[in-house]
């Protein structure tokens, strides 16, 4: 085991894993490119990046018979399955549910429905730092992952084996990282299935990349939120977080994760080490509470707590 450490006085808020986005309108589904500001592609550029796949934005006639062609697909596809059904056979759906938030009208046209770059970057600049492995069409899914980890002082991306039949087993290597102070806004992009994300860095350079847990990622960033000491805290709230730490058996070596939420109540996170996985990165046990030191149940959350 080899997993991401912090450095002593940082703190992790959030790991998962993360990829660049993939077009999702007709002209541009299942397409994506690397530009400079004047739109020309600069994959090639690249320091230190393999070969990869090189795509054209469909017509507006050939994304219409495309989108048709997917149509009668799934409608065949509901037949077939209907067929199988109504003959006694055993047949079962499933699959991660899309995360949140998803729209079909799109928040930048030129972006999204005719063009899908997912970094934007003049020479010398962020953007074009970030790592090739990130790239769905440059690796193995079955074989890799890459993992986005937040702390209250970086970005990292880790790159590490897919270990289907142990996913708790992780071996991390660091493949890129920058300051938060390099970072000028996380915005999430909602358009269809409402799992991207735009990071701007302050060189005026940005990407866009997709998680299944985004708002995990998010919640520290968008807007930023300060983490608070349990100290600070009056007693009354000390107290529960405390409780609650022991309740989940919060090993010596991890701290909560303190912040407030827009509607002022208190919210505890605790990143247990042995909830680790390649498949979800790092998942949190939480407590919402009242100053005062009361659970809130999540029948009473308003919808700044989640």
């Amino acid at each position: 085991m080899n997993v991401w450490q912090p450095d002593p006085g940082e703190t992790l808020v959030a790991r998962s894993p993360v990829a660049f986005a993939t077009g999702a309108a007709p002209q541009v589904k299942g397409m994506r490119w690397f530009r400079d500001t004047e739109r020309n592609d600069i994959q090639h550029e690249l320091t230190g990046w393999p070969e990869g796949p090189s795509f054209a934005a469909r017509s507006a006639g050939g994304a219409a018979t495309h989108k048709t062609l997917k149509g009668v697909a799934k409608v065949a596809g509901v037949a077939v399955m209907a067929l199988f059904s109504s003959a006694g056979g055993n047949v079962s759906g499933g699959g991660v549910a899309s995360a949140e938030n998803g729209s079909d009208v799109p928040e930048d046209a030129e972006n999204e429905v005719d063009d899908f770059p997912v970094m934007w970057a003049a020479p010398s600049t962020v953007a074009r730092t970030l790592p090739w492995q990130l790239d769905p069409g440059r690796v193995d899914k079955k074989q890799t992952c890459t993992h986005l980890v937040v702390t209250d002082r970086r970005l990292v991306v880790v790159q590490l084996p897919v270990y289907k039949k142990e996913p708790e087993r992780m071996e991390d290597e660091v493949i890129w990282q920058c300051r938060l102070t390099e970072v000028a806004g996380v915005v999430p992009r909602n358009f269809k299935h409402g799992g991207d994300f735009t990071i701007a860095f302050v060189d005026g350079s940005w990407c866009r990349l997709e998680s299944f847990r985004r708002r995990r990622l998010m919640r520290y960033l968008a807007p930023p939120r300060e983490l608070i000491p349990l100290s600070s805290l009056p007693t009354q709230a000390q107290d529960a977080v405390n409780a609650f730490a022991d309740e989940v058996r919060m090993p010596d070596s991890v701290a909560p994760n303190i912040t407030r939420n827009p509607s002022g109540r208190l919210r505890a996170e605790i990143l247990l080490p042995s909830r680790f996985t390649s498949d979800f990165g790092a998942s949190e046990t939480s407590i919402t509470i009242e100053e005062d030191g009361r659970t809130v149940e999540i029948d009473d959350y308003l919808p700044d707590d989640f």
